[in-house]
């Protein structure tokens, strides 16, 4: 019963229209019965839904044995008043079904659309997808980034490497976005034409505070002309609730070219392409002139040996990414400063880069005081150099530490003005 209900309801059966005159005469076991005319005719079924033929002379006409008599009963059939009945025409109207589906959806995207979802901080959603945008005429390139939980030290706070991966990452969509990528690592489309990359040479930074797990920070960078053959480029982190600058940077590139691995100058080409983006302004941090010492054996006082470059040290490129080489500096660095105190200044020079089957030595010397006196400390500074096994320089560095909880904040830098 409930199987035949719901076949009714979505193929109604067709209605029998009322025979419109009396029916034809027939005996019980469908022997032909002689009609008026002593012919005999042949038991003949006629479709319900078509009209009956009208008589003639008292007999019906459809008892004819005649070629006529069964065209004249076809004729009957088709030209009823009611359309036969085929599957077609017993499907239901999914038209009105389509139509309460359509209804529903739109009603739910209504729904959805009107819900809130301003986030309950102010913070929550700050650039959520860590796309950036260019800021100041053009000319600033500014990108968010929220401290993750793995990006944090033994002190709770955002090491150097995450500070410098910062930096790098939004030079990098920096020159994304100013639509200058080409198919390289931050090369412009002509450099890639002239197999020409950046290698950064000097990189100078100053830390203020370190932002903790949870914070979001800001960054903005901008670039420079630096001589005729390099490229100035700028940093400053800020606190992104309070606009408190933690960090500044400032670094210098040269153009190498990638088959022969040596310097070469920019060329006109590249010139033009990237000469509408520098800024007009000095340094965010004032260059530090002091000479960098070059460590050996008998100036040092710690070494480490055997630093080698695991694959994902390796950039595009195919030589260490440059902020690998400040964890190798630290490799040699006294256990009892990273644990009294916090960096708070650093000067780097690459001297050559360093592929994937080398092997790096890590040498520091502490300037100052004693390793046994740091307690009493203030400031302590450090000498570093990394070289290869066969004594070939790769970075000379310079470092300054403070007490930890200590803040020391120099002349603030700021971002270039938009008329610049």
């Amino acid at each position: 019963m409930v199987a035949t209900a719901a076949t009714a309801a979505f193929f109604p059966a067709a209605s029998l229209p009322p025979d419109s005159g009396p029916k034809p005469s027939s005996n019980k076991l469908g022997v032909p019965k002689p009609d008026a005319t002593g012919i005999k005719t042949k038991g003949l079924k006629v479709k319900t839904n078509a009209q009956a033929p009208p008589k003639i002379n008292g007999t019906s006409s459809i008892g004819l044995s005649s070629m006529d008599g069964k065209m004249k009963s076809e004729e009957t059939y088709y030209s009823g008043s009611h359309a036969p009945r085929t599957f077609i025409n017993q499907l239901p109207d999914w038209s009105m079904l389509l139509a309460a589906i359509t209804t529903i959806f739109l009603a739910a995207e209504k729904q959805w659309m009107m819900l809130d979802w301003k986030p309950k901080r102010s913070d929550a959603l700050v650039d959520p997808f860590g796309i950036g945008r260019i800021v100041q005429d053009g000319f600033v390139f500014r990108q968010n980034f929220s401290i993750r939980s793995y990006e944090i030290g033994a002190d709770r706070t955002a090491s150097i490497e995450t500070l410098m991966n910062h930096l790098q990452e939004t030079a990098l969509n920096h020159v994304k976005t100013a639509g200058l990528l080409g198919d390289g690592f931050g090369s412009t489309p002509e450099m890639c034409k002239k197999n020409l990359i950046w290698v950064v040479t000097r990189m100078q930074v100053l830390v203020d505070r370190y932002p903790t797990w949870g914070d979001v920070v800001q960054v903005d960078t901008w670039v420079s002309s630096s001589g005729k053959n390099g490229m100035r480029r700028d940093w400053l982190i800020r606190d992104f609730n309070t606009g408190e600058i933690l960090t500044r940077a400032s670094s210098v590139w040269v153009m190498m070219n990638k088959l022969t691995r040596r310097l070469s100058k920019m060329p006109d080409e590249v010139r033009a392409e990237i000469g509408p983006h520098f800024v007009n302004t000095p340094p965010v941090i004032d260059e530090d002139g002091r000479k960098l010492p070059k460590l050996d054996d008998n100036t040092a006082e710690h070494i480490r040996t055997g630093l080698t470059p695991r694959w994902s040290d390796l950039d595009v490129n195919q030589h260490v990414n440059n902020v690998k080489y400040i964890g190798w500096i630290l490799e040699s660095a006294p256990v009892s400063i990273l644990e009294t105190h916090e960096l708070s200044s650093m000067t780097l020079e690459y001297r050559r880069e360093c592929g994937r089957d080398s092997v790096v030595q890590s040498l520091t010397s502490v300037s100052g005081t004693s390793v046994g006196g740091l307690m009493d400390s203030g400031i302590v500074e450090c000498q570093h150099l990394l070289r290869l096994e066969d004594g070939a320089e790769v970075v000379r560095g310079r470092t300054e530490w403070r007490p930890k909880h200590a803040k020391c904040f120099g002349n603030l830098g700021k971002v270039p003005n938009g008329s610049a």
